[in-house]
């Protein structure tokens, strides 16, 4: 492989506040997944706290991740250990996080590793969950979920919520679709990626989880103070091109007409590796980069508004105009130039493109450690 000579590089990768002993239980997690001679571990002092920065070192950084650029990661990876891309996310998940322009900050190597574990739950889960879109209306299985009013859709008694969540977002090649909006869908694809690590690690928030699960849906901007995590910002965005699997996205729609329509005001959805993102609306489908600002860019030529004046999507129309633009090299260069640049504030419609200047990944889950606070499941030991 050809390693890039063009300077420069500046990532932070991981700090975790540990001793050397549990650096070195790092190292043997690395050794194990066979990418340790491409970290550099040092001590290091970040906001008032001792501990270990894990990094790539410059040389794996330029070879693997240039520029910041994560999306052809699992493919170099997967050359380089001669296995499927499938079989390297796990590989991919850390190399990612060890580029990380910005600092993931962690209080021990265990919520460091489950924190990895999440991300690769979420992007797995994510690449098998298939939907309806309703912006307006939502259904559940109705052997594990019911509806209330001012409570939203909870889990039945005696019921699992990691199958409850499974079986309302992944229904294989013959089973039930059910129908969410995008923000939603988001939501239970983290529960359950979270819900996951914590009956692995941490059986009282695993427990809490459930009965949360059963009183009351945590739902929109609660769901995201609760469970979700944002780096990046506005004033130091992050490269364009860097995802770590498991990172949850919001990619706006640039064009304040289209943005009317109900669920297209742009669209949430997750990083899942090798160069792809979900699409939780075609069964087995997934976006590159490229396909999703070309999507969104032609949004703006196939909304309309119906005969009550409400604004709505002909997503054949986008299809089609998708397929149009690819036919033409010069006009598809100038959309996806125009696209791929970092988005305008809220409300605010110029010059941006479709791409956030931050990604969200999950909050602590152990025991020692979990800023996870579910208020209407304190009560549960």
């Amino acid at each position: 492989m050809t390693i890039p000579t063009d300077g420069i590089y500046h990532h932070q990768g991981v700090f975790v506040a540990c001793d050397a002993q549990a650096a070195a239980q790092a190292r043997q997690w690395f050794q194990e997944l066979g990418i340790a001679a491409w970290v550099d571990i040092q001590p290091m002092e970040y906001q008032g706290q001792t501990g270990f920065q894990f990094r790539l070192t410059s040389e794996a950084f330029l070879t693997w991740t240039p520029h910041h650029d994560t999306l052809m990661l699992a493919h170099r990876l997967a050359d380089f250990f001669q296995r499927p891309q499938a079989e390297v996310l796990d590989q991919e998940t850390l190399l990612a996080m060890l580029a990380s322009p910005l600092c993931f900050a962690y209080p021990s190597i265990e919520e460091f590793e489950s924190s990895a574990r999440i991300r690769v739950n979420i992007a797995r889960a994510a690449s098998k969950t298939f939907l309806s879109f309703d912006a307006y209306g939502a259904e559940r299985p109705e052997d594990y979920w019911q509806y209330d009013e001012d409570r939203g859709f909870l889990i039945k008694p005696n019921r699992s919520l990691i199958e409850a969540l499974r079986l309302a977002t992944q229904p294989g090649d013959h089973g039930v679709v059910y129908s969410f909006s995008c923000y939603r869908a988001t939501e239970y694809v983290v529960a359950l990626g979270v819900a996951q690590e914590a009956q692995r690690v941490n059986p009282r928030l695993f427990r809490q989880l459930e009965a949360q699960a059963q009183r009351r849906a945590i739902r929109s901007r609660e769901f995201h103070d609760v469970f979700m995590k944002e780096y990046g910002t506005r004033e130091n965005p992050l490269p364009a091109a860097y995802y770590v699997p498991g990172d949850r996205i919001w990619f706006k729609n640039p064009d304040p007409a289209s943005a009317e329509a109900l669920g297209f005001e742009g669209s949430w959805l997750f990083y899942i590796g090798s160069g792809v993102f979900s699409d939780f609306w075609k069964r087995n489908k997934t976006f590159t980069l490229d396909l999703k600002c070309l999507e969104i860019y032609h949004w703006r030529h196939a909304a309309y508004q119906d005969s009550e004046g409400i604004w709505r999507m002909d997503e054949k129309k986008v299809q089609e105009k998708m397929r149009h633009t690819e036919q033409d090299p010069l006009e598809h260069q100038r959309i996806l130039e125009q696209m791929r640049k970092i988005q305008d504030g809220p409300g605010i419609y110029g010059d941006g493109g479709c791409i956030d200047a931050t990604r969200e990944y999950t909050r602590w889950v152990r025991p020692a450690s979990c800023d996870i606070y579910l208020k209407d499941a304190q009560d549960v030991q």
